[in-house]
């Protein structure tokens, strides 16, 4: 699992409480591996437990923040998993399902959710071309950490163009995409 991984990567960048690191997360990694506060928190115990992570300051009151930091352990097997080949991972979205069905029952007008998606993506690419533009300058000098930053927002900003891309295309084959027939009820309610 990539969570684990993913707050490490994250603890490195900058050590920081829970609650600064689930912040944190649900602005940058979040944007490619989503994780809820609770999971963050139970993988935080978890990296603990294993001797990966450090915790300053102890939770003996109610609302006590501990800080935690990447153990020198956590960087070695953070090292050892990036450097083990890794399988892409296959498509696992809702809408396409959603698709599949209204193929099979024929009643089914998926046009507002494939609007509905179409823009939602439309917003990601938003949100993604303006961290690009303030992040990573065109003219600006960039180090081999920033260009590897740099490919993982670039990921990004190819999906949400394949995707609105994907929607355009299946949007203008609209007409063929019949509205819902209506079902005449046998017998007729009394």
């Amino acid at each position: 699992m990539a969570l684990a991984q993913a707050i490490l990567t994250s603890l490195l960048e900058k050590p920081c409480t829970g609650a600064e690191l689930a912040r944190r997360f649900d602005k940058s990694l979040g944007h490619f591996w989503q994780a809820t506060h609770q999971q963050i928190y139970r993988e935080l115990g978890k990296l603990e437990q294993d001797g990966l992570v450090r915790a300053h300051g102890l939770a003996a009151t109610r609302g006590q923040q501990r800080h935690f930091e990447v153990l020198a352990t956590g960087k070695a097997a953070l090292e050892s998993w990036c450097a083990e080949p890794g399988e892409p991972r296959p498509i696992r979205d809702e809408l396409l399902v959603r698709l599949r069905a209204a193929a099979v029952l024929g009643t089914v007008d998926v046009r507002v959710e494939l609007l509905r998606h179409q823009g939602m993506h439309a917003q990601t690419l938003d949100r993604y071309l303006a961290i690009e533009a303030n992040d990573f300058p065109a003219d600006a000098q960039k180090t081999v950490a920033d260009e590897l930053q740099f490919a993982v927002l670039r990921a990004g900003i190819v999906y949400e163009q394949s995707w609105l891309n994907w929607c355009e295309q299946t949007l203008s084959h609209a007409p063929a995409i019949q509205k819902p027939a209506l079902v005449e009820v046998w017998p007729p309610a009394d």
